[in-house]
């Protein structure tokens, strides 16, 4: 069965917890994630977790463990495909659906690039020729 992609965007809040998350080794329980967003945080701040988990379960952001006496979460969309789906959306909002422009003006407007960084945009722009080139 194929996953089902996510079609919404997750808000400021939820994009927090989605943080927890892909920071967690493992599933992580309600408390657990309450206790990295509110350290110390008590009724409201586990009800305030526990339904923003709902909301991004049921946007398709989020597993959920329920085999365990404690619900278990787990992030179902990974952080690169996150923010590959939210740069898509601005690019086809500002530039037409067109990426280069959009990747462009990142690099120009950008604190200057590291060495690493460039070599990671190299690698892939190579990896993208040699696919091209396969087809």
């Amino acid at each position: 069965m194929a996953k089902a992609q996510p079609k919404e965007d997750v808000t400021d809040a939820e994009l927090a917890v989605m943080e927890v998350l892909w920071e967690a080794p493992a599933a992580a329980p309600v408390r657990g994630i309450r206790e990295r967003l509110y350290p110390g945080g008590g009724a409201a701040q586990h009800n305030t977790v526990l339904k923003l988990l709902e909301r991004l379960e049921a946007k398709g952001f989020v597993h959920r463990d329920g085999s365990a006496m404690t619900h278990q979460f787990s992030a179902a969309v990974g952080r690169e495909e996150l923010i590959g789906r939210r740069l898509r959306a601005v690019a086809d909002e500002l530039c037409g659906g067109s990426l280069a422009p959009l990747i462009s003006g990142l690099v120009r407007t950008a604190q200057p690039l590291k060495p690493r960084e460039i070599q990671e945009l190299r690698a892939l722009i190579d990896q993208l020729d040699r696919r091209r080139a396969r087809k």
